[in-house]
C-alpha cells in the first residue's frame, strides 16, 4: 500500500530531508517526489511505501502533521485508497 504526503509552507532549508527522516523512522520507502519553489513558497507531493511501516497509520499521519506545526508547513499524509477514492470519476 501507498501513502500520499503533500507539502505546503515558506521555502527553507531542510524540508525534504525532516519529511524523509520521519519517513525512515517508520519504515516509510520512499518511491517518488515531485517538489518546486514558487517564489517563496515551497510545495512537494511525496509517494511512500507504507507495507513495512512500523506504527500505526494514524499515528504516521499525525506525527507528519506534528512536523508540520514545527516547521511552520501544512503536511498531510493521507492512505492511498482515500486519495483514489476523492478522485474518482
Amino acid at each position: 500500500m501507498k501513502t500520499v504526503i503533500t507539502v505546503v509552507g515558506r521555502d527553507s532549508v531542510g524540508i525534504i530531508a525532516k519529511v524523509s527522516s520521519v519517513c525512515a523512522t517508520f519504515g516509510v520507502n520512499i518511491l517518488d517526489i515531485s517538489q518546486t519553489v514558487i517564489s517563496e513558497y515551497f510545495t512537494m507531493i511525496m509517494i511512500g511505501d507504507i507495507d513495512n511501516i512500523t506504527i500505526p497509520f494514524t499515528r504516521f499521519v499525525d506525527e507528519m502533521a506534528k512536523l508540520g506545526q514545527e516547521n511552520s508547513l501544512e503536511i498531510h499524509a493521507m492512505h492511498e485508497d482515500i486519495f483514489n477514492s476523492m478522485h474518482r470519476i
